[in-house]
């Protein structure tokens, strides 16, 4: 298939089929590369603007019960230090950064059985209640139905689930028995049906993983139509099975970026900190490839070392004013602006702006 070709159809409808999208991440060189990157930027900004949206990201807890073979708080990570902050301590990080003009707070952490369903849903109604003008994400794994309910209820607006591979080979190759990709879309189209903003994703250069298995990546987006993709390259951790693998590329996360953002003109689509840490001006590429969404760290200073997913992980050590001034910066760089709203998905009708109120509509 001729790639200019598929560049051509993907620009003009959106859509390239199975085969399709397998050969473009397949032929696409440098040049090529180039022209989505442009293409996706121009789509970006004709749909946003030079808006970048900021979600301030509370990671609340590293314990969990999964055992990701890729995962540094996997269950099996004797050496993870383990903590979990208190709805206090939650609180505290909100009232920092909406002091810092962050309008949405992303709470994120493991499938942790010792930070209840309840206390999360108290937590996220307290939120809700002394931030009315901010956006709630959560990012807290698999539950039933009635949970994910039961955090709509509370107020949570958005909810990130990354399928991290739409194979099912491919999903058992980085996960144990225990987890099953079957679970992993159910607990997503069940999401989307309750009325959350969705956010799915996916690693790119994780063990295993081909231009075949990316192809169905796509595909299960395209069917799917989430809210938000967050996708960033595969990095090893050292207290890991997958400590000796190669990272994934930054060039290849880069025109993932763009083939999304093409193919999903309005998607909320993160640079995101696995791609800031690969590569130093990482998050600036990713917006020029069509991102435009950054995700800066508020987690506080003595647990940012221990929410360690992969290694190396930028930011750690920064206080949440220097992590603000420092994006501030980098974005002015590339001719982009900080935007301090909720920066809802434009899918949506009315988002709604207190806990209980349903939204107009959903993507």
């Amino acid at each position: 298939m001729c790639i200019d070709t598929l560049i051509q159809q993907l620009c003009c409808t959106h859509r390239l089929d199975q085969a399709q999208w397998a050969a473009l991440l397949r032929g696409a060189g440098a040049q090529e590369a180039e022209h989505l990157a442009q293409a996706a930027q121009a789509e970006a900004v004709a749909r946003f603007g030079k808006k970048i949206y900021v979600r301030g990201l509370i990671e609340f807890t590293n314990y969990c019960r999964n055992d990701c073979y890729y995962c540094g708080i996997r269950r099996s990570n004797a050496n993870a230090q383990r903590y979990r902050l208190t709805p206090e301590d939650i609180f505290a990080c909100c009232a920092e950064g909406y002091d810092l003009g962050f309008r949405t707070f992303v709470l994120q952490g493991g499938e942790d059985a010792g930070f209840s369903d309840d206390l999360l849903c108290r937590t996220v109604e307290t939120i809700k209640k002394r931030w009315s003008d901010c956006a709630l994400t959560l990012s807290v794994g698999e539950r039933n139905r009635g949970v994910y309910q039961s955090f709509f209820d509370a107020g949570a607006d958005r909810y990130l689930l990354r399928h991290e591979t739409a194979n099912e080979a491919h999903y058992h190759r980085l996960h144990p028995a225990a987890l099953s990709l079957a679970r992993r879309k159910e607990c997503l189209w069940t999401l989307k049906e309750i009325g959350f903003q969705v956010g799915a994703g996916f690693m790119v250069g994780a063990p295993g993983q081909t231009a075949e298995t990316l192809a169905e990546d796509l595909i299960f987006l395209q069917q799917l139509q989430p809210h938000m993709v967050g996708i960033g390259p595969f990095l090893p951790h050292k207290d890991t099975p997958f400590a000796q693998e190669a990272a994934g590329s930054t060039e290849q996360t880069l025109l993932l970026l763009s083939c999304v953002r093409l193919m999903l003109p309005q998607v909320l689509l993160p640079a995101t900190t696995a791609l800031g840490t690969a590569a130093a001006d990482g998050r600036e590429r990713g917006i020029l490839a069509g991102a435009n969404v950054v995700m800066p760290n508020l987690s506080p200073l003595s647990v940012r070392k221990k929410y360690m997913l992969y290694d190396n992980k930028i930011c750690t050590g920064d206080e949440s004013a220097q992590c603000r001034s420092c994006l501030q910066h980098r974005l002015s760089s590339i001719d982009y602006e900080w935007a301090v709203e909720r920066g809802d998905s434009p899918l949506l009708g009315t988002p709604r702006t207190s806990a209980g109120a349903v939204p107009a509509q959903s993507g």
